[in-house]
Parts: C-alpha cells; sequence; structure tokens
C-alpha cells in the first residue's frame, strides 16, 4: 500500500511540476482579460476538459502507440527525460514559461469574437496538456498495468480540479502572491521537474542498457 501510495503522490506531483497552475494562472488572466467572469469560467473548464480527455487517450493508447510506432518504452523514456527536463531547465533559468510547454507571443493572440477559442489554444494544447505533459502521462501510464494507468488518470484529474480553482480565484492569488512570490514558486517547480527528467532518462539509459545486454545473451 504504501508503494502506491509513493507512486500515486510521484505521479500528481509530475503532473503539478510540469502543469504548474501557479505559474499558468496569470497566463490564463492574460488570455481572458477582457471576458466577464463568466465567461472566464467556461474558458477554465473548456479548456481543463479538453486536456483531461487529450491526456487519458494517451495513457489508455501509450502502449499501443508505442507498438505501432515501434517506439521502445526505454527510447520514450529517454526522449520524455530530456523534454521534460529542458522544461524544468527553462523554468529555474527565471522562465515562467518553456518554448516547449507554451506557445510564442504570436499565437496568444485572439480577437474579441473567438473568447471560447483561447479554451482549445493556446490553453488546451499546448500550455495545459502540452508534449511534457503528454510524455509524463504516457510513461506514468506505461510503466505498470491497469492500475498505474489509473493512478495516472485520478492524479491528472485532481490536478485539473486544482487548476480550475486557481483559475477562477487568479486575481486574487496572483495579488497575494505578488511577481516574486510566482517567481520563486516557478523556479521551484523547474528543479523538481528538471530532477524527474533526469530519473527518467536514468531509467530510459538503463532499461535500453538491459534491453541490449539480454538481446547479446
Amino acid at each position: 500500500m504504501d508503494a502506491h501510495i509513493s507512486h500515486a503522490l510521484s505521479v500528481f506531483m509530475g503532473f503539478f511540476a510540469i502543469m504548474n497552475p501557479i505559474a499558468n494562472t496569470p497566463v490564463f488572466l492574460a488570455l481572458t482579460a477582457e471576458d466577464k467572469p463568466e465567461t472566464r469560467r467556461k474558458v477554465a473548464a473548456k479548456a481543463l476538459i479538453l486536456s483531461f480527455i487529450i491526456i487519458v487517450v494517451f495513457s489508455v493508447m501509450g502502449k499501443l502507440i508505442f507498438q505501432l510506432f515501434g517506439i521502445t518504452l526505454p527510447a520514450f523514456r529517454i526522449m520524455g527525460g530530456l523534454l521534460v527536463g529542458l522544461v524544468g531547465y527553462h523554468m529555474l533559468q527565471g522562465g515562467e514559461h518553456s518554448l516547449v510547454q507554451h506557445p510564442t507571443e504570436e499565437d496568444k493572440q485572439k480577437s474579441l469574437d473567438a473568447e471560447l477559442e483561447v479554451a482549445i489554444t493556446p490553453l488546451a494544447m499546448p500550455i495545459l496538456a502540452g508534449p511534457g505533459t503528454i510524455a509524463t502521462a504516457m510513461i506514468f501510464a506505461s510503466t505498470g498495468g491497469i492500475l498505474e494507468m489509473l493512478v495516472t488518470i485520478a492524479a491528472f484529474f485532481i490536478l485539473c480540479v486544482i487548476t480550475y480553482m486557481f483559475f477562477i480565484s487568479g486575481e486574487r492569488f496572483v495579488k497575494y502572491l505578488g511577481d516574486n512570490g510566482i517567481k520563486v514558486v516557478t523556479r521551484l517547480m523547474g528543479l523538481i521537474l528538471a530532477v524527474i527528467g533526469v530519473q527518467m532518462l536514468i531509467g530510459g539509459v538503463g532499461g535500453a542498457v538491459s534491453a541490449f545486454l539480454q538481446k547479446g545473451l
């Protein structure tokens, strides 16, 4: 039981670090700056529902995708580790958002008649369910059986609920923490994310070496 709880916490913290609802709250406020409170709630709900669906699809079909494209788990762990580590490194350098996980400034522009479209892009993709989040979900869900997959989905669902609460109370939250508080939290999340990326990379290299030695024997 302790091992399952530890695994669940690891999955949740991995998702929390890479999706980072604390740092993404100012992004959400900026993208919905001209929207009414009711519209903001709709945008937040739509974006998080779409993000959850995306992660569920990749969590459930992760192994099938591996088989379809001939991808091995160690290879994906190595690439996923590099990707997650890159996001964490960028956050450690003081960038609130990574170019891997977040769009450019041009991608963030929206017209007044498309307030809800921002929920699909850039919020759902690539800010919330970006490449790093998808890679994390596939790796966690593919490391075991059905239990690990369900834990991955449940952890992301809980994080979506927490993120929604951050978004709808974002103005008060950002005002309370201030710019310096946001930067401190972002760097802390970046450190955790970088370590998770290194751990994924180590596991991938170890798995690749083990598979190579077995084939050699």
